[in-house]
């Protein structure tokens, strides 16, 4: 199965992918940031189809070798549609998850993480654009539930 993790920065993607891939046997996590590192000098709005791109032939890969894959990335209307069509080949169950923690509660300094007014105007970049509120996946308030209880919603909803 591969799940994705919908949600703006701060909205506890990384955090439950984590949870989930330890709890989920044969899962491997795709950090697409992680690939962003790779080319950090370009504009993120260049970067982000490069992004995907490599993200869904790793996940690809993985799930070819019979690996579950957990995916935390922010995704757009048009972004999920490319992993959709991408993905459609796959042999497995997709799922997407959303992460919606109210505005006032994501703009707040969550867990260890302290934020800076860049990624507090992406935030509010993301959620006056919908990343919160997809038409796609399940939306999940998280905003007064502690990780494992998002872990558990999740894992209900897969089992």
């Amino acid at each position: 199965m591969i799940i994705f993790l919908n949600g703006s920065i701060n909205a506890g993607k990384s955090t439950i992918a984590k949870i989930l891939a330890n709890k989920i046997s044969n899962t491997a996590l795709v950090e697409i940031d992680s690939l962003r590192e790779m080319i950090d000098w370009m504009p993120i709005d260049q970067a982000i189809s490069i992004n995907l791109e490599n993200a869904v032939s790793v996940i690809k890969n993985f799930a070819k070798k019979g690996l579950n894959v957990v995916v935390p990335y922010p995704l757009s209307q048009d972004n999920y549609d490319y992993v959709l069509n991408e993905l459609k080949d796959i042999n497995t169950k997709i799922y997407f998850f959303t992460l919606a923690p109210k505005l006032d509660k994501i703009l707040t300094n969550r867990g260890d993480r302290e934020l800076n007014n860049k990624e507090r105007e992406r935030i509010k970049h993301h959620y006056s654009i919908g990343i919160n509120n997809p038409s796609f996946g399940i939306i999940i308030d998280n905003t007064d539930q502690n990780p494992d209880e998002t872990v558990d919603y999740i894992l209900a909803k897969l089992f």
